[in-house]
């Protein structure tokens, strides 16, 4: 299966398969403010699993690739150990090697047995999810960084839309319960929402869910995700955190939200949520049933006055 590549590559190609044209990787002089000034870069790019669509670049050096927080390619799926593989990473050469994980890796096929050197467009297959290797130059690099927001990303607030959420929520919580780790869930809506479209117009309403997004990232911790589930109902996923860790993340929120208006083209606007959380207890077998408790949480919420956290 090991592959051998010549000691030296030539300076400006690039190997793909036997049978393939080589690839330079400068075609013609680079004028001043070209945006391609920028060299290419050896990158993943995931065309299966959880993570379809997103580019890891690799910089030099060994790249740890598995579910571990400090991976350089941080992939979440069951099947996928802590610390799964390394790449190395020379500028005209890239290698895989397995690090006795639980599934293997396999390279286009067939177990990776050693150091495995890659060319250009093969395919790295970890657990659910499989990587091809390409080389981008920042042009490529932007063209399918867009293509992934536009398919995961909710277009007014940039957080994740309600497809890309609720997929993440039941890989993390597959995660969760495989490894009887805890994980919580927030539900969110913003109270008398429809009056303010009413009152003043559905611009106004954006203007609403813009600054309420933007109050979220703020407030999220770098392992939480958000992303809009309705109209103005957000959904946030807090791994690796309980009850005790969700409320005060909630009522942070909840302040944050109430504290500050919301500066309209012709008038400041006070806006408030509702909020309800949950987290996974030993009775649910699928995410379904922790959105569930966390969702009727927020009708309590909502029953009792608004402007408030209750749990489920």
């Amino acid at each position: 299966m090991t592959r051998k590549l010549s000691p030296k590559r030539p300076p400006l190609t690039l190997k793909t398969h036997p049978g393939l044209p080589e690839m330079p990787t400068e075609v013609r002089p680079k004028a001043e403010g070209d945006p391609q000034q920028t060299p290419a870069q050896w990158a993943l790019v995931a065309y299966a699993g959880a993570a379809l669509g997103r580019v890891f670049p690799l910089s030099t050096g060994q790249v740890l690739v598995g579910r571990a927080p400090e991976a350089g390619v941080t992939l979440l799926d069951g099947e996928v150990s802590r610390h799964h593989a390394r790449l190395h990473v020379e500028e005209g050469r890239v290698q895989v090697e397995d690090l006795d994980s639980t599934n293997g890796t396999r390279v286009n096929g067939e177990p990776a047995q050693g150091r495995v050197d890659l060319l250009a467009g093969d395919r790295i297959a970890i657990g659910g999810h499989v990587l091809k290797l390409v080389y981008l130059d920042p042009l490529e690099r932007a063209f399918h960084e867009t293509l992934l927001d536009l398919s995961t990303k909710d277009p007014l607030t940039g957080l994740a839309n309600r497809g890309s959420i609720l997929g993440e929520l039941q890989n993390r919580f597959g995660l969760s319960l495989r490894y009887s780790r805890p994980i919580s869930v927030v539900v969110c809506d913003l109270d008398h929402f429809k009056q303010v479209n009413d009152t003043h117009g559905h611009g106004a309403g954006d203007f609403v869910l813009r600054a309420f997004g933007e109050r979220l990232l703020a407030t999220l911790r770098e392992a939480d995700l958000a992303g809009r589930i309705g109209g103005e109902e957000f959904l946030m996923i807090l791994p690796e955190t309980d009850l005790t860790g969700a409320r005060p993340f909630a009522e942070r929120l909840r302040r944050a939200i109430a504290a500050t208006a919301v500066q309209l083209p012709t008038e400041d606007l006070s806006i408030t949520c509702s909020l309800g959380i949950a987290e996974r207890i030993a009775g649910d077998s699928d995410a379904g049933q922790l959105l569930a408790r966390a969702d009727a949480a927020l009708y309590r919420a909502k029953a009792a006055g608004r402007d408030q956290v209750c749990e489920g």
